[in-house]
């Protein structure tokens, strides 16, 4: 009856794997499938520099207290890309709160995929999706769509182009509803 019993329940052990294994399967195929696709090629020089926050998807680590949100990109000696994200705290006179990161290009092919990270040894995919043909805005996502950024090199984009923007957007699978919009 014991050895019934060990059977019986490796049995159920056995199941149960192979159920979560098929589940965690079918959803990393699911994200694989619905991955957004990036640009053909960024040219990391110009990529650089300054970027002004137009919208994004709300997210855990950015106040929602933040106004006047800038990215400055550059490039550091050591080949690899600095990250410092600024914004000020309650209002555009607030106090100035930063985060420095570092980056990493994670796909040579198109420099469009990069790795960054703010906390080591921890690292996000930031993938840039759409970019003006003269850099003077993209649209930063990652894998699992749980991300997203509208960043334009001044603190304003014209009503035309972000329209375009919100229509690629929405062609590859994103809800466009979800975007907090810049303030300060």
């Amino acid at each position: 009856m014991n050895g019934r019993r060990v059977a019986f329940w490796m049995g159920v052990l056995a199941a149960a794997g192979a159920v979560l294994a098929a589940a965690l399967l079918a959803r990393a195929r699911r994200i694989a499938a619905r991955a957004p696709e990036v640009v053909t090629f960024v040219d990391l020089r110009r990529y650089l520099g300054k970027w002004y926050e137009i919208a994004r998807y709300p997210n855990w680590f950015q106040q929602d207290d933040c106004v006047a949100t800038t990215a400055v990109y550059t490039q550091r000696a050591d080949g690899r890309i600095g990250v410092l994200n600024q914004c000020h705290r309650g209002g555009p006179d607030g106090p100035l709160q930063a985060a420095r990161g570092v980056a990493r290009v994670a796909d040579e092919t198109t420099n469009a995929k990069l790795k960054v990270t703010f906390f080591r040894p921890f690292t996000g995919d930031y993938w840039i999706i759409d970019l003006g043909p003269n850099y003077e805005y993209a649209v930063v996502s990652e894998p699992a769509r749980r991300y997203l950024w509208i960043l334009a090199r001044k603190p304003e984009l014209d009503m035309q182009t972000f329209g375009d923007i919100l229509r690629r957007l929405r062609g590859q699978g994103f809800d466009t509803g979800k975007l907090i919009y810049r303030t300060g």
